[in-house]
């Protein structure tokens, strides 16, 4: 049966190729990625990882549709994709001397249609970051199109503390989880 992997994110493939599992399409979801009103960090994750399964399910019936969502939150905040340097900066300097967690949904719909999604939390403590620090990873670029500015598989490694959870989830998907989730779905058996 056919692994249809619902993202843009080159990093969600390649970790799967990690694990052994290679899609037979990559199908990116383009839906609209707002966050709602009083939505909290978990919930934002969780109805975007459906959404985007769900709305690549319904072009490629009859398969394995992975999706994934991944929120960077200091507490209730939602930290935006950084869109540009400065949204970096702007999300570094918040979390700079912080603990925040990383959450990650995942969601899949089987080939009957059926919907099971599970949810990873992982903690990290970054450093506390100079003026010069955070300018020099901003204009690096490498925080560019990432939740909460930051690449953990990257330079900003340097600037990691300490990681409690799973750490293929701040890259974009744990690993763990999502192998168990296709297993308990039949896929790969």
């Amino acid at each position: 049966m056919s692994l249809i992997l619902a993202s843009e994110s080159p990093r969600r493939a390649a970790l799967l190729a990690q694990a052994g599992i290679v899609p037979d399409a990559i199908i990116p979801a383009a839906i609209d990625e707002s966050v709602r009103k009083a939505e909290q960090p978990r919930e934002h994750a969780l109805r975007l990882a459906t959404e985007k399964a769900r709305a690549v399910a319904a072009k490629r019936p009859g398969c394995f549709v992975l999706a994934a969502d991944t929120v960077v939150s200091a507490g209730r905040r939602i930290l935006p994709k950084a869109d540009d340097a400065a949204m970096v900066r702007d999300c570094l300097k918040l979390l700079s001397g912080r603990r925040h967690q990383v959450i990650t949904a995942v969601a899949l719909i089987a080939p009957d249609g059926k919907l099971r999604s599970r949810v990873a939390l992982t903690r990290v403590s970054v450093l506390r970051l100079t003026p010069a620090d955070i300018a020099s990873y901003a204009d690096c670029r490498e925080g560019e199109g990432k939740a909460g500015g930051y690449a953990i598989q990257g330079r900003f490694e340097a600037y990691i503390k300490e990681i409690a959870g799973s750490y293929s989830n701040v890259v974009g998907l744990p690993l763990a989880l999502t192998v168990a989730l296709l297993k308990g779905a039949g896929y790969g058996r």
